[in-house]
């Protein structure tokens, strides 16, 4: 059995409180939420290939088919999305307005053996599921005979 001292500070294996700390929720620009923000409007992504085809799966509940924007460009796809959402209260002793706005967009690079104008797209249960067909590419050249001279 090995006994491995628990260092202060930054050691190797730091405390709970340690970690706290020293991370960005105690510096002032937290409120600033910008790198926080963005990481939560990222959407993860599943990308997986098969003999046939690659397939992106991307996790974004709570969007309608209408909100995302899936285009092809420069050998890139990319898939986008655009939410503002206004909520209203109006009574007679006050008027409430709340406005959200939430985007985010993803590139992912084509490999050059996809077919870029049969690509599918479709939206349920909120996962985008985005199907890019792989090119039939043929490795088999035509037998030429060579006369011999």
């Amino acid at each position: 059995m090995t006994l491995i001292k628990k260092r202060n500070g930054n050691g190797l294996f730091p405390s709970l409180a340690d970690t706290f700390f020293n991370n960005k929720f105690m510096i002032p620009e937290f409120m600033d939420m910008d790198d926080f923000g963005n990481a939560m409007k990222m959407p993860p992504a599943n990308v997986s290939e098969n003999e046939k085809e690659f397939r992106i799966d991307l996790s974004a509940p709570g969007l309608k088919r209408e909100d995302f924007k899936v285009e092809v460009e420069n050998g890139d796809l990319i898939i986008s999305s655009e939410k503002q959402e206004e909520d209203k209260d109006e009574k007679e002793n006050y008027w409430r307005r709340e406005f959200s706005y939430s985007s985010f967009s993803r590139r992912f690079p084509l490999p050059e053996n996809t077919s870029e104008e049969k690509i599918v797209a479709k939206y349920d249960n909120g996962m985008l599921h985005v199907t890019i067909p792989k090119k039939e590419i043929t490795t088999k050249k035509a037998k030429k005979a060579i006369e011999v001279a």
